[in-house]
């Protein structure tokens, strides 16, 4: 593929960056050598599709709850095992019910202890 077919601009328009995901597209089935003049223009054309992405289609951090219960799912672990983070089985219970936000004593363990970020454990939980 040559790269001069395709001069690289800015991602202003909805037209623009289904162009642009359709330029990239025989890219992903066929990579080029990061290296190469193709390499550029697939790195280049990505960080432009990104950039477009972040503005129009940004994804929230998920409910601080919902990522606990995902990584409990992940680690193959149960109520019982995040009480060292969260206290006792009561505590546990009230936090994953939504019934008692999480202290920063409690993120802090579960960052620590659970690998989750500390900036999605401190947002505010979706009742």
């Amino acid at each position: 593929m040559t790269t001069d077919a395709y001069p690289l601009h800015p991602i202003r328009t909805e037209t623009d960056y289904q162009a642009a995901l359709k330029q990239a597209a025989p890219y992903f089935d066929q990579e080029p050598d990061p290296d190469s003049e193709a390499g550029a223009h697939f790195e280049a054309l990505l960080v432009l599709i990104e950039a477009y992405e972040a503005k129009h289609y940004p994804i929230e951090p998920p409910d601080p709850v919902e990522a606990i219960k995902f990584r409990m799912e992940q680690m193959g672990l149960s109520p019982r095992d995040l009480e060292p983070m969260i206290g006792g089985r009561g505590r546990v219970s009230e936090v994953l019910n939504r019934r008692r936000p999480l202290s920063l004593n409690m993120i802090r363990r579960l960052h620590d202890g659970l690998g989750i970020p500390a900036e999605t454990l401190i947002r505010a939980t979706h009742a």
